[in-house]
């Protein structure tokens, strides 16, 4: 079986996970800060905070722009629920934006038309979260400046694009949002097993988001009640939750940053490869903007009949994927009011997408494996 995603371990990232189980601190120790550091100096930001999932990560973000009830977070259908899931954690509504046909990402054009809608209605939303899928950056500079002009605050959800870069500036230094997550899932471009990490420039969110993902419990002096009773005294201060890393995640995720930059070269090299090898196919592939760097999380294709291929794919020994269900056809958000064409060009997207392998160990004879078995199921039809 190729399966469409993989991670990739070496003998030193085994290492640095057996130095710390070897250690003094399986959690709360020296090495999730260092991992911070790694990761918010790559990508620019004055501050990282590390969590156990991407999900957590968005959720500390709402949390920390005081996303509530009488809210409105607005997000786009093409991604996974995750994204859409934690304005309901918090209380909000969640509504939707449009992608464009080519890209896959948040329409400008149909964030503008909706704004201004909302304006209009008084049911702008606080909240915005542009989704990078399979990597690839969303026009963040028009975004941004859209929701400069409404007020609301924006968070990337670039749990597909670290390595990603945007006008040649990493994804993650929020030049036009006020924080960005990352996911570590074993499938994205570097692992912790599982965890994910907020960067922001902003030193008050950062704050606020190191409460929330640790209880809403501190033991800094100047965001306590009244004085402290010693060294060992710490105060609720917050309602918080328990979405800290282990230490074993952060050595796994510090390691692996080493080889980032490598691992979405490949990925882009491969990538640039099936763009080559499918051009004389009936096959769709995903556009690129000028101004993105892909992290490449995902190769979608779109192809006729996708039900029959993808039989033919997983049959021939593909672990091909869809990417995604849109979340407002879900029956949750159905439930809410949603229904099949509220989004049409999300829904045109997933009606034909096929998620084929594409991962930085994927070798170049695997790749050939997975353009024949294209080819042979498409001359089925």
């Amino acid at each position: 079986m190729i399966p469409y995603g993989r991670q990739d371990i070496s003998d030193d990232d085994i290492a640095a996970v057996v130095d710390v189980l070897r250690s003094d601190f399986l959690t709360q120790g020296p090495v999730v800060p260092q991992f911070e550091a790694a990761v918010a100096t790559y990508v620019g930001a004055a501050h990282a905070c590390a969590v156990n999932s991407a999900t957590s990560a968005l959720h500390v973000a709402c949390m920390a722009l005081d996303l509530g009830p009488g809210d409105r977070l607005w997000t786009v259908p093409n991604t996974f629920v995750a994204s859409a899931n934690v304005g309901i954690y918090c209380g909000a509504e969640v509504d939707f934006v449009d992608i464009t046909a080519d890209t896959y990402l948040m329409c400008p054009d149909a964030l503008e038309a909706k704004l201004r809608a909302a304006k209009a209605t008084g049911t702008l939303p606080k909240v915005l979260i542009p989704v990078h899928f399979a990597g690839q950056s969303c026009d963040m500079a028009r975004i941004g400046a859209l929701a400069k002009d409404y007020g609301i605050r924006v968070i990337e959800d670039a749990s597909h694009a670290i390595g990603a870069r945007y006008r040649d500036a990493p994804v993650g230094n929020c030049a036009h949002s006020d924080i960005a997550v990352f996911s570590f899932h074993p499938v994205k471009i570097i692992t912790t097993a599982e965890g994910g990490l907020a960067t922001t420039q902003d030193d008050h969110l950062a704050q606020r988001m190191r409460l929330h993902l640790s209880h809403g419990v501190t033991r800094e002096t100047d965001l306590m009640q009244g004085p402290s009773d010693g060294p060992w005294y710490y105060q609720q201060v917050t309602l918080g939750y328990n979405y800290r890393m282990t230490e074993m995640q952060a050595a796994l995720g510090l390691s692996q940053m080493s080889r980032l930059d490598d691992f979405v070269a490949r990925r882009n090299q491969l990538a640039a490869q099936y763009d080559a090898l499918l051009t004389d196919l009936e096959v769709g592939c995903p556009a690129q903007s000028a101004d993105s760097y892909s992290a490449y999380h995902l190769y979608p294709i779109q192809v006729a009949d996708r039900a029959r291929v993808f039989s033919d794919l997983r049959d021939s020994g593909l672990g091909v994927n869809v990417h995604y269900i849109p979340v407002h056809l879900q029956p949750f958000y159905a439930a809410r009011g949603f229904a099949r064409g509220d989004f049409p060009k999300a829904e045109a997207y997933y009606d034909h997408a096929i998620s084929i392998p594409l991962y930085a160990g994927l070798s170049d004879a695997d790749q050939l494996t997975v353009v024949n078995a294209i080819k042979d199921a498409l001359a089925k039809g």
